[in-house]
C-alpha cells in the first residue's frame, strides 16, 4: 500500500504524492467518521484501477497547526508587512500565540515590504523582545529574499499572516513558481484574500522541504485556549511562571504578581501584556458564554 503526503484537499479530494506520482484520491467511507485528513498528513492509500486512490489510513502526526489546519509542519514564518497593511501590536501577538498554541517548534517573524518603510522596526522590537528570530525582507526588491530560503531549507514551513502582508509574492520569490497575488484595499486598507486553500509547495532548492501556502485571515478564534495554559504561550513569561504570590495567578489583577511586576520593569514588553490581557478577556467571556447557554 503505498504512503503518500497530502499536498492539498479541495471538494473532497486530496491529491497525494507518493515517491512515484500525484494520486488523486478521496476518502474511505468509515474513515471520514473518524477524524479530518489535512494538508501535511502522512497517508496509506489504495490505489483504483482508473489511477485515482483512496485514503485508507491516516498516519500519526508530529504536529496540527490549528487554523489553518496544516499537519506536520515543524516550522512557521509569521509574515507581516511594515505597512500596507500596517501591523498592529496584538494582531502581531494573536499570530504568535496561535503558533504556539499549535506545537510548533520552530516560530520565525518575517517582515514583508521593508522597502516601504513603515512600522517594521516596531514590529522587530516587539517580536525579538519575545525571543523570536526576526527577518527582515522585501519581495519587491529582492533583499532578505537569500537569508529567508536559508532558513525554509529542509524544513516543511507554513507561512500564515493576515491578508495583504505578501505572502504569496514571498512564496513566488522562493519557489520559482508564479502564485496569485492581490492587492490592499484603498478602502479599508486590508489585504484581499488570494490563497483559496491550503496547499505544500516543493521547495525549489531540492533540499526536499516543503512551503506550504495558506489562505490569509485578520481574525483568530483563540477563545478555546485553557486560560491557565495561556500565560505559557507567551515566552517571555515563562521564567516568572511559578514565582507569583497566589497559585493559581491569573496575572491580571492580583497583588505581588511576577508577571505584571516584570512589566513593570520592562523584562516583558507592555504591548505584549496588553494583548495577554485581552486574549484572556476574550477566553474568559467565551467560556461565560457557554456556560450560560
Amino acid at each position: 500500500m503505498p504512503i503518500g503526503r497530502v499536498i492539498k484537499a479541495y471538494n473532497s479530494f486530496f491529491y497525494v504524492q507518493t515517491n512515484e506520482n500525484l494520486i488523486t484520491c478521496k476518502l474511505r467511507g468509515k474513515f471520514k467518521k473518524k477524524q479530518g485528513v489535512y494538508p501535511g498528513d502522512r497517508v496509506n492509500i489504495g490505489l483504483l484501477p482508473d489511477g485515482t486512490g483512496v485514503v485508507e489510513e491516516l498516519l500519526p502526526r508530529a504536529s496540527l497547526l490549528k487554523r489553518p489546519l496544516v499537519a506536520n509542519v515543524d516550522q512557521v514564518v509569521l509574515t507581516f508587512a511594515a505597512a500596507e497593511p500596517d501591523p498592529h501590536p496584538l494582531l502581531v501577538s494573536r499570530f504568535l500565540v496561535l503558533a504556539e498554541w499549535s506545537g510548533i517548534a520552530n516560530v520565525i517573524v518575517c517582515i514583508n515590504k521593508c522597502d516601504l518603510g513603515g512600522k517594521a522596526a516596531d514590529v522587530c522590537a516587539l517580536c525579538e523582545s519575545a525571543g523570536y528570530r526576526v527577518l527582515l525582507v522585501s519581495a519587491q526588491t529582492g533583499a532578505g529574499v537569500e537569508a529567508l530560503k536559508a532558513v525554509l531549507a529542509g524544513h516543511t514551513t507554513c507561512f500564515a499572516g493576515p491578508s495583504g502582508v505578501g505572502k504569496s509574492s514571498l512564496l513566488s520569490a522562493v519557489t520559482g513558481r508564479a502564485l496569485q497575488t492581490g492587492h490592499v484595499s484603498e478602502k479599508i486598507r486590508r489585504g484581499r484574500h488570494t490563497t483559496r486553500v491550503a496547499e505544500l509547495l516543493p521547495f525549489a532548492d531540492g533540499s526536499d522541504g516543503y512551503i506550504v501556502d495558506t489562505p490569509g485571515f485578520s481574525a483568530m478564534e483563540l477563545d478555546t485556549i485553557d486560560e491557565q495554559a495561556l500565560p505559557t504561550l507567551f515566552p517571555e513569561m515563562q521564567p516568572y511562571l511559578g514565582c507569583c504570590r497566589f497559585a493559581p495567578c491569573s496575572h491580571s489583577h492580583e497583588p505581588d504578581c511576577a508577571v505584571k511586576e516584570a512589566v513593570a520593569k520592562g523584562f516583558i514588553r507592555q504591548e505584549r501584556y496588553d494583548a495577554y490581557l485581552a486574549i484572556l478577556e476574550e477566553i474568559r467571556a467565551a467560556a461565560a458564554k457557554r456556560k450560560k447557554y
